[in-house]
């Protein structure tokens, strides 16, 4: 697949479904964000160990903009612009026309509504059929059925596991590899 640019998300759009709209996360979240990520079950079900300091946070979502090798949305509730989540594009390789797909909700509200299933088919459409990329893939952890089925609903296929890749809570975890390619 010659074509794809290395600076191929320089011009990242607004995506809009009948749920979600989908903006370039910009500080205009940082409250949002920030509450989200002190989240216990976030850090569960993304395994992050990791904590993070208000201007840390600020400096990073002020940048998403000039990061053109990689897609960054905020999640948006389309009736009242509510703050969902994240949902990114990274890890992107222009010479196989391929991505990584990472998306997080920010607690119960946004749980349970479509709101995920929505945000991946919007995205995978973007992806695969605007930006002609062969390749989308992502982990989800063995204790994450839930995401696992809203993957699966949309088209990504089980590839492999990481064996232990993560401790919780004092055990080992599993990372389950998936993918969709252009071609499914």
């Amino acid at each position: 697949m010659g074509g794809v640019r290395s600076d191929l998300f320089r011009n990242q759009p607004t995506l809009t479904g009948e749920l979600v709209r989908l903006e370039p996360l910009t500080e205009a979240v940082l409250e949002d964000y920030l509450a989200a990520l002190a989240d216990p079950e976030l850090s569960r079900l993304t395994g992050s160990h990791a904590s993070f300091e208000r201007d840390q946070i600020e400096q990073w979502l002020s940048t998403r903009k000039d990061q053109h090798d990689r897609a960054d949305w905020a999640v948006l509730r389309g009736t009242d612009g509510a703050f969902l989540g994240e949902v990114v594009l990274n890890d992107y390789d222009p010479d196989n026309a391929s991505v990584n797909y990472r998306i997080w909700l920010a607690g119960p509200h946004a749980y349970g509504h479509g709101y995920g299933t929505e945000t991946t088919r919007l995205v995978l459409a973007y992806a695969l059929d605007t930006l002609g990329l062969h390749r989308i893939s992502l982990g989800v952890l063995d204790y994450n059925p839930r995401a696992r089925r809203v993957y699966e609903k949309c088209g990504f296929r089980l590839e492999g596991r990481l064996r232990e890749a993560v401790r919780w809570d004092g055990r080992w975890h599993d990372e389950l590899v998936m993918s969709v390619l252009s071609s499914d």
